[in-house]
C-alpha cells in the first residue's frame, strides 16, 4: 500500500511536469537517468569482495569460479570457460532463478548457462520472445517522422506457441486511418535487422519505483505500468532494460544481445480498440534465433500464422481461482 501511494504521488508530480518533448530528447533523458542509477548501484561496491560461483552444466559440474561481488556477471563467468559458452549462452540460472547474462552477481551462488539447444529450452524461448517484442517496440518508436507521436503500451506476455510476439502501441491520431502496406512491414523489418546487425546488449537494471517513474516521466501509460509492476513484485522494485538509448520495462529477463536473433520479420499491425489514449494497435512479428534456422517453405507457413491476430485476455477477464469452500457439510440426523 505504501509503495502504491508513493507511486501515485510521483505519478502526479511527473505527469504535471511532462510536456510535449521531441522523441529523441525523451530517449536521451531516459537513457541518462538509467546511466545515473546504474553508476549509483555500481558505487555501492567501492572495494573488491570475492564470491564463489559454482558452475553447473555438461562437463562443468564441480567447476568453481572466484568472481567479484556486484561486478561480475554470468557473462564474466562464461569468459572464464570457453568461447562456445560466450557466444552461445542466451540466459542464465542463478540459484535456480532466471537471470540476465549482464546482471551482476551479488553473492556466492550456483550458475547454469542456458542456450537455445538445451534439452528443455522453455525459459530461453520465453526470454527470446520477450526480447523480440522489445526489439519491435524499439523499432516502432523510431520508425515515424518526428511530427508523429508513438506511445508504447504495456507489452503483452504471450507464449511462443501463440505464433507471434506482440507489441501494443498507440500511434499519432493523424495515422488513425493509415493501413500499413507490405512495403511498410518490410521497412519495419529492415529497422529490426539493422539493430540485430549491430549486436547490441540488453542491459538490465533493477530499480526503485521512483527511479522508473523518473525514467518514464513523459508517458502516463508507463507511469501506471510502473505502479502495477512494483505492486506485483514482493521486493517492490521494477526491472528496466536498455538497448542503445531505448529504455523499456520488462516482465522478465531478456536474452543477452540483439545479435542472437537471426530470421526476424514484422508481420502485422492489427487495430484493437479505441482507448483513452487513442487507437490501440497490436504489432506482431516472427523470429528464430541464430542457433536455429528454418527452410524458406517452413518460414512461409510460420509467417502466415504470425499474421493472424494474437488474442490476449484482459486482466479483468482472467478470473482468479475460487477459494475452497470452507462450509462444513451438513450432518445427517
Amino acid at each position: 500500500m505504501a509503495t502504491r501511494t508513493a507511486c501515485q504521488a510521483l505519478q502526479r508530480r511527473f505527469a504535471t511536469a511532462a510536456a510535449c518533448v521531441p522523441a529523441a530528447e525523451v530517449r536521451c533523458q531516459r537513457s541518462a537517468v538509467f546511466s545515473r542509477e546504474q553508476a549509483r548501484q555500481r558505487a555501492l561496491y567501492p572495494r573488491v569482495e570475492k564470491i564463489e560461483v559454482s558452475v553447473q552444466g555438461p562437463g562443468l559440474d564441480g567447476t568453481v569460479l572466484v568472481m567479484n561481488k556486484g561486478m561480475s556477471t554470468p557473462l564474466s563467468c562464461a569468459r572464464h570457460l570457453t568461447e562456445h559458452h560466450v557466444t552461445n549462452s542466451a540466459l542464465a540460472l542463478v540459484d535456480g532463478e532466471p537471470w540476465s547474462l549482464h546482471q551482476p552477481l551479488t553473492q556466492s551462488c550456483s550458475l547454469t548457462l542456458l542456450t537455445f539447444k538445451d534439452s528443455d529450452p522453455t525459459l530461453v524461448n520465453q526470454a527470446y520472445w520477450r526480447s523480440c517484442a522489445a526489439l519491435l517496440g524499439q523499432v516502432l518508436e523510431t520508425a515515424f517522422k518526428d511530427n508523429f507521436t508513438v506511445e508504447l503500451l504495456s507489452t503483452p506476455e504471450v507464449a511462443v506457441t501463440s505464433g507471434a510476439f506482440c507489441c501494443d502501441v498507440v500511434l499519432d491520431p493523424q495515422l488513425d486511418a493509415w493501413t500499413p502496406s507490405e512495403e511498410s512491414f518490410r521497412s519495419l523489418t529492415r529497422g529490426a535487422q539493422y539493430l540485430i546487425h549491430q549486436d547490441l546488449v540488453w542491459e538490465p537494471l533493477e530499480v526503485a519505483p521512483a527511479v522508473a517513474l523518473e525514467v518514464f516521466s513523459q508517458s502516463r501509460c508507463k507511469l501506471e505500468e510502473v505502479e502495477q509492476k512494483a505492486a506485483q513484485n514482493p521486493k517492490g522494485t521494477v526491472t528496466l532494460h536498455r538497448c542503445d538509448d531505448h529504455v523499456l520495462l520488462s516482465a522478465g529477463p531478456l536474452v543477452a544481445r540483439t545479435g542472437l536473433c537471426s530470421q526476424y520479420e514484422v508481420t502485422a499491425l492489427h487495430i484493437l480498440e479505441q482507448g483513452p489514449r487513442g487507437l490501440h494497435r497490436r504489432a506482431q512479428g516472427l523470429s528464430l534465433p541464430l542457433q536455429l534456422q528454418s527452410h524458406h517453405t517452413v518460414w512461409r507457413k510460420l509467417r502466415q500464422r504470425a499474421e493472424k491476430l494474437v488474442e490476449v485476455p484482459r486482466l479483468e477477464e482472467v478470473a482468479p481461482p475460487s477459494p475452497p469452500d470452507s462450509t462444513p457439510p451438513a450432518s445427517s440426523q
